[in-house]
């Protein structure tokens, strides 16, 4: 059980004084029952009255409202009873128990319309002419949005630009004189650092909450790393600041990980530096505009690290490279693994994506990758980000050799495969058993390289095997689908 602060402290007096009367009991001395009654250090907890008192004004309430269309009759003969619920409460009011399921609408976009309560969130003040940061769920799919201040008053806003990508949004209202909140440096942030959050959780407007961060850059498989914390954030603080005991933004309160939809203890934040900076260019051009290398990355285990010889598990595995995108240009393989993106060093792989989309396509810049046992440098031309490639029908099969000590057998790649594949060499595994079987080598992959040796045909892929050292697994780069992944086997004793 966890207790508070208030329970556990008078508990650890009452034991101190039991164990002073026990020492005296046993003839201890006066300086030594002194000793042990000795105040315990209690943790103090800032004081955020100020905080809040030059903050709250400048975070606003959003509310949000969509369109439906009109049905006549919500109680006629034949009609569904909860119908008249739905007419007061909007469309997706569920009757306890299921109920009845309500008929599609009819005509939605035609006709006549009413307008109904979609949502609420928060958002705060960037700039005194009313420019309002907030995230993009909190407004995606609005007819209107209607920003309320502190003191009362309702403005009717309009979005400046969103970006669904890191969920932040700008939008703005028809007003002067406001005031912005002072912009942090969420880099600076450390664990254990006391922040809070200000914001209308279930629409209880200027609601603040305090906490600690608990982790920096929490990698969720998001475009963005979070700021994780223990701040209690809730529906309707999404979009809403987090703040330092300066009172600068450090973070938009975003998610929540939870297993009942409310506080659980995890709250995360987006960094307001990558906010910023997307604010920036929406504020500018309306969008959002990334750069892409044009690869399919994946993470470097450490079994794979000590196969291929790189010093730590670190990098972006490079599975597979669009033809003729700027990757395939600048000459990066299938197998590579990349471990540095101009001067910053990409120590795991979703770092990647985050790095090269912060830079303007266009831009020429040096890419390290880790290949056959030492890094190379090469120099790549940014492009503008697009949709990822179609992913590649998988690889047909064909009659194989005798298995070898990894349970494979292999075939050469036929010349049709070979160039739908864009591979100039390799062997196509016919049949997998044993250990290649159990690492999830597959019937119809072909094996490009093993450890730090390119494969051309299957003579030369067996004459690899039987070299190999039984005591120690090997790296095979194996490409399925139209994509490379290193898989690590240990050969058969």
């Amino acid at each position: 059980m966890i207790r508070s602060a208030s329970v556990d402290r008078p508990f650890k007096r009452i034991f101190v004084a039991a164990a002073t009367a026990c020492v005296l009991a046993f003839g201890g001395t006066a300086a030594q029952a002194q000793a042990q009654s000795a105040p315990v250090p209690v943790l103090s907890v800032p004081d955020f009255t100020e905080v809040v008192a030059k903050s709250e004004g400048s975070v606003v309430n959003i509310r949000t409202t969509e369109n439906v269309a009109v049905r006549s009759s919500p109680m006629g003969p034949g009609s569904d009873p909860y119908e008249m619920f739905r007419w007061f409460f909007g469309p997706d009011f569920a009757p306890p128990g299921g109920g009845r399921q309500r008929n599609a609408p009819q005509g939605q976009g035609e006709g006549p319309q009413r307008e109904v309560p979609r949502g609420v969130g928060s958002g705060f003040i960037v700039s005194e002419d009313g420019y309002i940061l907030t995230n993009t769920h909190v407004i995606d799919g609005a007819n209107s949005i209607f920003v309320t201040l502190t003191d009362g008053k309702e403005h009717k806003a309009k979005i400046i630009g969103s970006d669904a990508r890191t969920d932040v949004a700008l939008i703005k209202i028809e007003a002067s004189g406001l005031k912005a909140l002072p912009i942090g440096d969420s880099k600076t942030l450390r664990k254990g650092q006391w922040v809070l959050a200000i914001g209308s959780p279930f629409g209880l407007e200027s609601t603040v909450t305090a906490g600690i961060v608990s982790a920096i850059n929490r990698d969720t498989g998001d475009y963005l790393p979070f700021i994780q914390t223990d701040v209690a954030v809730n529906p309707g603080n999404s979009g809403g600041p987090l703040l330092n005991l300066a009172g600068e933004v450090v973070g938009i309160n975003s998610q929540i990980v939870s297993q009942s939809g409310g506080f659980m203890g995890i709250s995360l934040a987006i960094p307001i530096d990558e906010a910023m900076r997307i604010a920036d260019q929406l504020k500018s051009t309306g969008k959002v505009t990334r750069g892409r290398i044009g690869v399919q990355i994946g993470p470097v285990s450490e079994e794979v690290a000590k196969a291929i010889g790189l010093p730590k598990a670190e990098g972006a595995m490079v599975s597979n490279v669009e033809p003729e995108g700027p990757a395939a240009e600048a000459g990066v393989m299938a197998g590579d693994v990349i471990i540095r993106f101009g001067s910053t060093a990409i120590a795991q792989w979703s770092d990647l994506p985050r790095v090269v989309g912060g830079v303007k396509p266009g831009t020429r810049e040096t890419l390290t990758v880790w290949r056959k046992g030492k890094e190379v440098t090469l120099r790549v031309k940014v492009g503008e980000f697009a949709a990822d490639a179609p992913e590649a029908e998988k690889n047909p099969t064909a009659e194989g050799t005798s298995a070898d000590a990894l349970g494979l057998k292999v075939a050469p790649v036929p010349a049709n495969v070979k160039e739908r594949e864009r591979v100039s060499g390799g062997v196509l595994v016919t049949s997998a058993s044993g250990p290649a079987a159990a690492s999830g080598i597959a019937e119809g992959d072909i094996i490009l390289t093993v450890n730090d040796t390119d494969v051309k045909d299957p003579a030369q892929f067996a004459k690899l095997v039987s070299g190999l050292d039984k005591s120690r697994a090997a790296a095979l780069l194996v490409q399925r689908g139209g994509q490379s992944q290193w898989v690590v086997v240990t050969p058969a004793k």
